[in-house]
């Protein structure tokens, strides 16, 4: 999907979807938390189910619909304590950029 947004695109364009917000508006209006695509010039709704993934291009993150969507929170890569171990924060670090990679987790 495109992205997250409470009213419709101006210039939607057939094949577009986008996970319609909070107090949608215009077209979307009463279809919180459905994804609209657009096809044939017109909006279809799917209602989401527990399970349901959908990559968010906006985020460049994979969304996940377990009562409610859900995506991971950003992480902080790990700094200071009383002992610095390089290879342990390498390794830390490898980590969390194959998440951000795999659209798990959202850049930081």
């Amino acid at each position: 999907m495109e992205g997250e947004a409470s009213e419709p695109p101006a210039t939607p364009a057939d094949g577009d979807c986008w996970l319609v917000g909070s107090s949608a508006t215009g077209d979307w209006t009463g279809r919180d938390g459905t994804i609209a695509c657009r096809q044939g010039g017109t909006w279809l709704f799917v209602s989401p189910r527990d399970g349901m993934r959908a990559f968010d291009r906006t985020a460049g993150q994979d969304r996940r619909y377990a009562d409610g969507w859900q995506a991971a929170s950003p992480v902080a890569a790990p700094s200071g304590g009383a002992t610095v171990d390089s290879e342990a924060r390498a390794a830390i670090g490898g980590i969390l950029q194959a998440l951000e990679t795999a659209g798990i987790l959202p850049p930081a």
